[in-house]
């Protein structure tokens, strides 16, 4: 095997990428990091700067794993402040630092495509002494995988990499045959809380769209984006995104998106959401509004993409980190993951301390969310006993 590194997605053929890549994940697409390579997004001034691994098997291109050498840590949504902190304090860089991520999007997916008939393991631990080998030539302080699928999480901890665990709130169809269907599943009082906040929507005048990406239009974009915009310029920053880039991904991956809008009484658009999508899952990832309006949010980011899971038997919602107001919406509390390689042995001992003590943290709050979701006592029993696999409806 042999391994080289490249800082441009144009040097690499995207029909070889695809082939290799082989899953309809959104974030994987080609077209969604040359996207951000073109629009700039990603690149030396926003410290993601493209270091992309090719993994050669006999002379053939036989794997692939977005790489970046990070010059800081935003955009990750794996903190990791307090570690550099610690570098520093010790008279030590923490960056530049190589990191396998998706930059900007903390959802959890696939971060190394292999071609079929390779062994994964024996790739997995020639990728680790590589990335080891490549720390003394460049000078890198550590190694991280952000947001790997669970088979992945267990191939690298298996390979020596350090488990780090966080907490994020998906919702999960459980074969609902409508909106109504899925209510069914919460408590009375929580049922009647949902639909007094959706019909909010309807008392301000508020009606909402659906748009697959093939139909969203250069005003749907300049809105959204407008909207997307003011959502951090309320928190006094800045989104990491620019309209190039949404305009980009709107003509490059049209059948990996969709945008949810809300009109007012005039047919003004005053809020977007833009989700991505694949066989499987819905991703919410932008949001942003004209004004604030009241449950807008909720009704835009959340139950508009719910319907939307519902109608086309996709499996999962992931509407991003964060949230705990998710909960009483019926998102359920899970387990998401990073994996960590430290080249100096002497933090060792006090990271191993700080991610134990912080697993056991995310457990015991997981479990006192789970308490907190408004299904029924039946139901929330058998999440407790069984997790979140689909089971079968009895009513």
């Amino acid at each position: 095997m042999e391994i080289k590194f490249t800082d441009s997605i144009d040097s690499i053929d995207p029909e070889e990428w695809s082939s290799i890549i082989n899953s309809d994940y959104p974030f994987l697409k080609y077209s969604f990091f040359n996207a951000l390579e073109k629009s700039g997004c990603i690149g030396p001034e926003s410290g993601w700067n493209p270091f992309y691994l090719l993994l050669y098997n006999q002379g053939k291109l036989s794997g692939i794993m977005p790489l970046f050498l990070k010059t800081n840590s935003s955009g990750e949504f794996v903190f990791d402040w307090s570690w550099a902190d610690a570098f520093y304090r010790h008279g030590l860089p923490y960056y530049p630092k190589l990191v396998c991520s998706i930059p900007f999007t903390p959802a959890s997916g696939p971060r190394l495509s292999l071609i079929n008939g390779l062994d994964r393991t024996k790739a997995i631990k020639f990728i680790i002494k590589e990335v080891k080998n490549l720390s003394d030539k460049i000078d890198i302080s550590s190694f991280h995988i952000l947001f790997p699928n669970n088979k992945e999480k267990r191939e690298f901890t298996n390979s020596g990499l350090r488990l780090r665990t966080s907490n994020s709130f998906h919702w999960f169809n459980n074969k609902y045959k409508n909106f109504d269907n899925f209510l069914n599943d919460f408590t009375s009082r929580q049922r009647k809380n949902l639909k007094k906040e959706r019909s909010k929507i309807d008392s301000q005048g508020i009606t909402m769209e659906k748009v697959q990406g093939n139909k969203i239009t250069a005003k749907m974009w300049d809105n959204f984006y407008s909207f997307y915009q003011r959502t951090y310029y309320i928190r006094g920053s800045k989104g990491y995104l620019n309209l190039n880039f949404f305009k980009l991904i709107g003509k490059l991956m049209p059948e990996a998106l969709l945008m949810i809008l809300a009109k007012n009484s005039k047919g003004e658009y005053v809020a977007a959401a833009l989700n991505f999508l694949d066989k499987e899952s819905l991703y919410g990832r932008y949001w942003g509004s004209l004004e604030d309006y009241d449950s807008l949010h909720f009704e835009t980011c959340y139950y508009q993409g719910i319907e939307y899971c519902i109608k086309n038997g996709l499996h999962r919602f992931d509407p991003g980190v964060q949230g705990e107001h998710k909960i009483k919406r019926g998102f359920c509390p899970i387990e998401t993951y990073s994996l960590h390689w430290i080249k100096d042995e002497r933090f060792k001992g006090a990271i191993d301390n700080f991610l134990s003590k912080e697993k056991k943290h995310i457990q015991s709050y997981n479990k006192s969310c789970i308490e907190l979701l408004p299904f029924k006592e039946s139901i929330t029993k058998d999440i407790y006993k069984n997790g979140y696999n689909i089971r079968s409806r009895s009513t």
